[in-house]
Protein backbone atom coordinates (compact mmCIF):
# COMPACT_ATOMS: atom_id res chain seq x y z
CA UNK A 1 0.00 0.00 0.00
CA UNK A 2 2.88 2.82 0.90
CA UNK A 3 4.42 1.76 -2.63
CA UNK A 4 1.07 2.99 -4.47
CA UNK A 5 0.68 6.36 -2.51
CA UNK A 6 4.44 7.41 -1.77
CA UNK A 7 4.36 8.20 -5.64
CA UNK A 8 1.60 10.32 -5.92
CA UNK A 9 2.92 13.03 -3.07
CA UNK A 10 6.32 14.24 -4.65
CA UNK A 11 4.62 14.82 -8.20
CA UNK A 12 1.73 16.64 -6.43
CA UNK A 13 4.56 18.27 -4.21
CA UNK A 14 6.42 19.20 -6.93
CA UNK A 15 3.53 20.52 -9.12
CA UNK A 16 2.57 22.96 -6.14
CA UNK A 17 6.18 24.63 -5.05
CA UNK A 18 6.96 25.41 -8.72
CA UNK A 19 5.89 29.53 -9.30
CA UNK A 20 4.40 30.55 -12.49
CA UNK A 21 3.60 34.07 -13.52
CA UNK A 22 2.67 36.93 -15.70
CA UNK A 23 2.64 40.63 -16.14
CA UNK A 24 -0.16 42.62 -16.27
CA UNK A 25 -0.26 46.41 -17.38
CA UNK A 26 -1.82 48.88 -15.16
CA UNK A 27 -2.32 52.28 -13.95
CA UNK A 28 0.29 51.75 -10.93
CA UNK A 29 2.96 50.19 -14.10
CA UNK A 30 3.45 46.18 -14.84
CA UNK A 31 2.07 44.27 -12.07
CA UNK A 32 3.66 40.95 -11.40
CA UNK A 33 1.61 38.44 -10.13
CA UNK A 34 2.50 34.60 -9.42
CA UNK A 35 0.77 31.29 -8.11
CA UNK A 36 1.45 27.93 -7.86
CA UNK A 37 -0.23 27.33 -11.03
CA UNK A 38 -3.53 26.11 -9.53
CA UNK A 39 -5.09 29.48 -10.34
CA UNK A 40 -4.32 31.27 -7.04
CA UNK A 41 -2.75 34.23 -6.43
CA UNK A 42 -0.20 34.21 -4.27
CA UNK A 43 1.87 37.62 -4.75
CA UNK A 44 0.60 40.95 -6.58
CA UNK A 45 4.60 43.11 -7.18
CA UNK A 46 4.88 46.44 -8.85
CA UNK A 47 7.72 47.92 -9.94
CA UNK A 48 10.46 49.22 -6.96
CA UNK A 49 8.04 47.64 -4.15
CA UNK A 50 9.70 47.16 -1.26
CA UNK A 51 9.88 43.32 -0.64
CA UNK A 52 8.45 42.85 -4.35
CA UNK A 53 9.40 39.87 -6.61
CA UNK A 54 10.69 39.31 -10.13
CA UNK A 55 10.64 36.69 -12.34
CA UNK A 56 13.18 33.86 -11.80
CA UNK A 57 14.63 32.02 -14.23
CA UNK A 58 12.73 28.47 -12.82
CA UNK A 59 9.50 30.14 -13.07
CA UNK A 60 7.09 29.37 -15.76
CA UNK A 61 5.23 32.06 -17.46
CA UNK A 62 1.59 31.07 -17.55
CA UNK A 63 -0.93 33.87 -18.53
CA UNK A 64 -3.84 31.07 -18.65
CA UNK A 65 -3.15 30.48 -14.49
CA UNK A 66 -4.12 33.87 -13.80
CA UNK A 67 -7.21 34.84 -16.48
CA UNK A 68 -9.11 35.78 -13.67
CA UNK A 69 -6.88 38.13 -11.71
CA UNK A 70 -5.95 40.02 -15.05
CA UNK A 71 -10.31 40.31 -15.54
CA UNK A 72 -10.74 41.68 -12.34
CA UNK A 73 -7.78 43.99 -11.95
CA UNK A 74 -8.94 45.67 -14.87
CA UNK A 75 -12.08 46.14 -14.09
CA UNK A 76 -11.45 47.52 -10.72
CA UNK A 77 -9.47 49.69 -12.82
CA UNK A 78 -11.49 50.24 -14.97
CA UNK A 79 -13.91 51.91 -11.53
CA UNK A 80 -16.46 48.57 -12.53
CA UNK A 81 -15.32 46.48 -9.69
CA UNK A 82 -15.45 47.38 -5.86
CA UNK A 83 -14.62 44.10 -4.35
CA UNK A 84 -11.94 40.86 -5.72
CA UNK A 85 -13.14 37.57 -5.87
CA UNK A 86 -10.22 35.23 -6.05
CA UNK A 87 -9.00 32.27 -4.47
CA UNK A 88 -6.03 33.69 -2.73
CA UNK A 89 -2.92 31.35 -1.45
CA UNK A 90 -0.26 33.54 1.11
CA UNK A 91 2.06 32.42 3.07
CA UNK A 92 2.61 34.31 6.51
CA UNK A 93 3.11 34.34 10.25
CA UNK A 94 -0.52 33.43 11.91
CA UNK A 95 -0.86 37.52 13.25
CA UNK A 96 0.08 38.60 9.68
CA UNK A 97 -2.34 35.72 8.09
CA UNK A 98 -5.41 37.78 10.54
CA UNK A 99 -4.18 40.82 9.72
CA UNK A 100 -4.32 40.04 6.03
CA UNK A 101 -7.66 38.45 6.59
CA UNK A 102 -8.94 41.74 7.89
CA UNK A 103 -7.61 43.70 4.94
CA UNK A 104 -10.00 41.64 2.78
CA UNK A 105 -13.15 43.39 4.54
CA UNK A 106 -12.30 46.85 4.30
CA UNK A 107 -14.71 48.41 2.08
CA UNK A 108 -14.02 50.24 -1.80
CA UNK A 109 -13.36 53.70 -0.78
CA UNK A 110 -13.03 53.71 2.82
CA UNK A 111 -10.45 53.81 5.03
CA UNK A 112 -8.86 52.82 8.62
CA UNK A 113 -6.42 53.33 10.77
CA UNK A 114 -3.56 50.76 12.12
CA UNK A 115 -5.01 51.28 15.67
CA UNK A 116 -8.54 50.68 14.22
CA UNK A 117 -6.87 47.54 12.28
CA UNK A 118 -5.69 46.22 15.41
CA UNK A 119 -8.91 46.41 16.99
CA UNK A 120 -10.53 44.03 14.58
CA UNK A 121 -8.30 41.87 14.64
CA UNK A 122 -8.55 41.38 18.79
CA UNK A 123 -5.20 43.46 19.12
CA UNK A 124 -4.24 45.75 21.29
CA UNK A 125 -4.35 49.40 20.07
CA UNK A 126 -0.91 49.86 21.28
CA UNK A 127 -0.36 46.88 18.72
CA UNK A 128 -0.25 49.65 16.07
CA UNK A 129 3.51 49.30 14.92
CA UNK A 130 3.13 45.38 14.59
CA UNK A 131 -0.17 45.86 12.50
CA UNK A 132 2.15 48.24 10.34
CA UNK A 133 4.56 45.47 9.71
CA UNK A 134 2.12 43.38 8.68
CA UNK A 135 0.19 45.76 6.18
CA UNK A 136 3.27 46.24 4.83
CA UNK A 137 4.42 42.76 4.25
CA UNK A 138 1.06 42.12 2.22
CA UNK A 139 1.74 40.23 -0.76
CA UNK A 140 -0.81 40.94 -2.55
CA UNK A 141 -1.42 44.56 -3.26
CA UNK A 142 -4.43 46.38 -4.97
CA UNK A 143 -5.95 42.93 -4.27
CA UNK A 144 -5.87 42.53 -0.82
CA UNK A 145 -6.55 46.41 0.26
CA UNK A 146 -3.68 47.59 2.51
CA UNK A 147 -3.65 51.30 0.85
CA UNK A 148 -7.05 51.59 2.16
CA UNK A 149 -5.14 51.37 6.04
CA UNK A 150 -3.68 55.43 6.85
CA UNK A 151 -2.37 56.92 9.47
CA UNK A 152 -4.59 58.63 12.96
CA UNK A 153 -3.83 62.04 11.86
CA UNK A 154 -6.27 64.22 9.19
CA UNK A 155 -3.28 63.67 6.50
CA UNK A 156 -1.32 60.76 7.46
CA UNK A 157 -1.36 58.56 4.83
CA UNK A 158 1.06 55.94 6.44
CA UNK A 159 3.07 54.03 4.79
CA UNK A 160 2.88 51.83 1.57
CA UNK A 161 5.24 49.13 0.22
CA UNK A 162 4.21 50.30 -3.70
CA UNK A 163 5.20 53.65 -2.99
CA UNK A 164 2.71 56.70 -1.73
CA UNK A 165 1.79 57.45 -4.98
CA UNK A 166 0.60 54.34 -5.91
CA UNK A 167 -1.55 54.35 -2.44
CA UNK A 168 -2.70 58.07 -3.43
CA UNK A 169 -3.55 56.94 -6.70
CA UNK A 170 -5.57 54.09 -5.41
CA UNK A 171 -7.38 55.96 -2.72
CA UNK A 172 -8.13 58.72 -5.34
CA UNK A 173 -9.72 55.89 -7.55
CA UNK A 174 -11.49 54.60 -4.73
CA UNK A 175 -12.60 57.97 -4.40
CA UNK A 176 -11.41 58.12 -0.48
CA UNK A 177 -9.25 61.28 -1.36
CA UNK A 178 -10.36 64.02 -3.70
CA UNK A 179 -10.23 63.60 -7.27
CA UNK A 180 -12.19 60.34 -7.75
CA UNK A 181 -14.48 58.07 -8.67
Amino acid sequence: MSSTTAPAAPMTTTRRSATYWMIVDSPLGELLLTGDGSGALASLSVPGQKGGLSPRPEWHRDPKAFRAATEQLAAYFAGELREFDLELRTHGTDFRERVWTALDTLPYGTTTSYGELAARIGAPRNAARAIGGAVGANPLLVVRPCHRVVGAGADALGGYAGGLPRKRQLLTLEGALPGGA
